[in-house]
């Protein structure tokens, strides 16, 4: 029986952690939670970025990049699928998991870093969760520790003075959007979860429980507080795709308009500062500037999203255009 089963190394203070966990439950492949803690074994020798979640695979395995885990997974594991059977609803479930991982995550960390009331409960409980009954003077003083650490980097992923405009209209925007859809429906592309459910339900799971986000979000988006805690384990859910013809949800154009106001011009603008060589790119939202460093992993992001825009039928693409135009994600779909 062990002997196919997943270990899941992982954090309760990491959204891609909550995420893979979730689909795991819900899709009801046997798996191991572990916590991981500083008295762990050394889980990342065999993977090339040392972040959590790192899941060891049945076969010795390990990977720690949570979309291309989704897609090996759904090879493997037949049932219960996170990804819509039509073409044109896959590829929408695509780009906004893609918005969650990248620009969702800003949100988290921005919230979680930026106030000194996030800044001091979120690192101790981290350390908490990192040093288990290690006694309260080591958990502070770990705490501290890895509060500098965590503030040192806000810079260098984009969660500055001069960016907090931009994040906390998008973060918002988003919970606003899903307050109001998660009452009308179950998810995003039907009545089973799809992996841009999953996407976003990990990085709002941290909003949830960071102090700041979490006042603003039961102040502004109690439902969606509710919504979170429910998908956390839906291995209960049965459900269906949403028919292909049938509108788009009000809470999927509203996404849509963040990545075509927001997230294209923030990847655009980091690729084409990448091919000049410059280490810092400047972009805008909604009239609201934007600056940061360069990451070719952003830039990876553009060239996925083109390549699977292009591999689309005239069918799947006929059938996106007007959404797709609307939001101006379009054109830098077409590259």
């Amino acid at each position: 029986m062990t002997d196919d089963i997943y270990k899941i190394h992982g954090g309760l203070g990491s959204p891609y952690s909550m995420k893979m966990r979730a689909i795991f439950r819900y899709r009801r492949i046997p798996h191991i939670w572990i916590q991981r803690n500083l008295q762990s074994p050394n889980i990342f020798v065999n993977v090339k970025v040392p972040v959590i979640p790192v899941i060891e695979y049945p076969d010795g395995t390990a990977h720690n990049d949570s979309t291309p885990m989704i897609f090996d997974l759904e090879k493997r594991h037949k049932e219960r699928s996170v990804i819509p059977e039509d073409e044109a609803m896959a590829f929408l479930d695509f780009l906004l998991e893609d918005l969650a991982d990248e620009w969702g995550t800003k949100m988290m960390f921005h919230y979680r870093w930026y106030r000194e009331r996030d800044q001091k409960q979120m690192s101790e409980w981290l350390a908490f969760d990192g040093q288990p009954g290690a006694g309260r003077q080591k958990i502070l003083s770990v705490a501290q520790v890895f509060r500098d650490r965590q503030v040192g980097r806000m810079a260098i992923v984009g969660c500055t003075d001069h960016n907090m405009p931009l994040i906390e209209k998008t973060a918002s925007m988003t919970m606003a959007a899903l307050d109001a859809h998660v009452t009308e429906h179950r998810y995003l592309f039907g009545s089973r979860p799809a992996m841009s459910d999953f996407a976003w339900m990990g990085q709002l799971s941290q909003l949830a429980v960071d102090p700041t986000p979490h006042d603003l979000m039961r102040k502004e988006a109690p439902f969606l507080m509710r919504w979170l805690a429910n998908l956390d384990d839906a291995s209960g859910v049965e459900g269906s795709w949403n028919d292909p013809a049938a509108p788009t949800a009000p809470a999927i154009h509203t996404l849509l308009d963040i990545a075509g106001q927001v997230y294209f011009p923030f990847l655009l603008a980091n690729a084409e500062a990448l091919e000049k060589g410059e280490k810092e790119f400047h972009c805008a939202g909604y009239g609201l500037p934007y600056s940061q460093g360069t990451f070719k992993y952003q830039a990876k992001c553009l060239v996925e999203l083109r390549k699977r825009f292009a591999a689309l039928s005239s069918a799947a693409k006929e059938r996106l255009e007007s959404d797709l135009k609307n939001s101006e994600c379009w054109d830098p779909l077409e590259g």
